[in-house]
């Protein structure tokens, strides 16, 4: 399929009459939405870009103008849900990537033999799309509609920032979360590595006070957390919180958990044969690390962001903030959470 990262298979036999189909008819008008865009553009507030020279600040948020701020516009205007769909959803670097190949090989296990497998030559990030990024990419005739049930999608946006239509639709969402410390530093590395040449770098002392501040891609920090924290809550048989931490810890019990929120529950018979033990080897840090489409291959989110695969993996680590972070530095940001997260029953960097 044209102008899309996911492999074709997980499109609906029909999809390329459909999309032809669209394209003759021009069903839907998106002028008002553009222009839209092009309004909030010009009047919102504006703060200090990590990868971009600024972000705009809309409905709490901050965004990037382009892709990531028309993206929201257009799923809050355009976009329509189905009761199958699952959104896979985090803050920038708390294990986005890692959770991708986790669900991808959990809910495609009965399609693919582990070692002829899609995420072995298809990053990641090439078999989920980011649905805000994937949207602004392809509209207005979008892939996303000819995609086959259950559809998964990835998005880095808050919770109250889908529309009433997606969040009554029967839709989950799996929301990772992760140490704020090591998001920062984790943060501040990808981001360097994206900034264009053309802008003074970032040091580490601006990052600190920008994301302090709340000031960073999809920041406030602490306000996405907490907004899927309290709609987990709510309502914890469509949104399911995990920690990061967790995860490593555990990953075993937490995958477990994991495919069961999303009705494909292993089976006495799976677990007996070491298909979790399987899946976990095969979306290892190690394993994906290793692969040749992740060491030279790249993924292109949009015309301007095309990342390489080798970028989206650093360390992995639990506590890497101590190597970069000082004391005063450490002590304020566990001031901000503690203050952030008071009377929720949330803690971070522990285990649950």
């Amino acid at each position: 399929m044209a102008n899309s990262t996911v492999p074709e298979q997980f499109y609906t036999p029909s999809a390329k009459n459909i999309g032809s189909q669209k394209r003759e008819e021009g069903e839907e008008n998106y002028e008002e939405t553009y222009q839209k865009h092009r309004e909030l553009m010009l009047i919102l507030p504006k703060a200090k870009g990590w990868m971009t020279e600024y972000l705009l600040q809309y409905q709490g948020f901050w965004l990037k103008p382009m892709d990531e701020l028309k993206g929201v516009l257009l799923l809050q205007n355009h976009f329509k849900p189905r009761p199958s769909d699952i959104f896979l959803a985090t803050f920038p670097k708390c294990g986005t990537t890692w959770l991708k190949a986790l669900v991808f090989a959990t809910m495609h296990r009965f399609s693919f033999d582990f070692s002829n497998h899609p995420l072995l030559n298809t990053g990641p990030h090439g078999c989920i799309p980011f649905l805000e990024v994937h949207i602004y990419k392809d509209y207005p005739v979008t892939n996303v509609e000819l995609l086959a049930s259950p559809r998964l999608f990835a998005t880095h946006l808050a919770y109250h920032m889908f529309p009433e239509n997606v969040i009554s639709s029967g839709c989950k969402f799996v929301y990772l979360c992760r140490e704020p410390k090591d998001v920062l530093i984790s943060k501040w590395y990808f981001m360097a590595k994206l900034r264009p040449k053309e802008l003074p770098p970032l040091s580490l002392r601006e990052a600190f006070e920008l994301f302090c501040e709340g000031v960073s891609d999809y920041g406030p920090f602490w306000d996405q957390v907490l907004v899927y924290w309290k709609a987990s809550l709510e309502s914890p048989d469509k949104v399911l919180f995990l920690k990061y931490e967790d995860l490593r810890r555990e990953p075993s019990m937490f995958l477990k958990r994991l495919a069961e929120f999303m009705g494909q529950p292993f089976s006495l018979e799976e677990e007996e044969k070491g298909v979790v033990q399987e899946i976990l080897k095969l979306c290892s840090f190690e394993n994906l690390t290793s692969l040749e489409v992740n060491k030279t291959g790249v993924h292109r989110f949009s015309p301007e962001i095309v990342v390489n695969n080798r970028d989206f993996f650093r360390k992995g680590q639990i506590g890497d903030w101590e190597s970069h972070l000082t004391v005063e530095m450490k002590e304020k940001l566990d001031r901000i959470t503690e203050q952030k997260f008071m009377g929720s029953g949330l803690t971070l960097g522990t285990s649950s």
